[in-house]
């Protein structure tokens, strides 16, 4: 069902109020593709979704792959930490 709400370009989180890590590439009715910041792209499987509001994507990260939570964990790993 999260299917018919989410949205290519809708921003994805690990939790609400977070720093969104990626965007929505492609919307499947079992999965998603999110590009992930300095990652590229990943499938995620519907199950993993936890929340869609406001073109936003919360995922639960206790379903996601440990590649993929490590390439959340260094998707700002570039930027300038002196920025907000």
């Amino acid at each position: 069902m999260w299917h018919e709400k989410i949205q290519e370009g809708f921003d994805v989180f690990l939790h609400d109020g977070g720093h969104a890590f990626g965007a929505v590439r492609q919307v499947h009715q079992n999965e998603i593709v999110v590009y992930i910041e300095n990652g590229g792209d990943f499938t995620i499987p519907m199950s993993a979704v936890k929340e869609v509001e406001s073109e936003k994507v919360v995922l639960d990260s206790a379903k996601l792959d440990p590649k993929l939570r490590e390439a959340i964990r260094r998707a700002h790993s570039g930027e300038d930490p002196r920025i907000p």
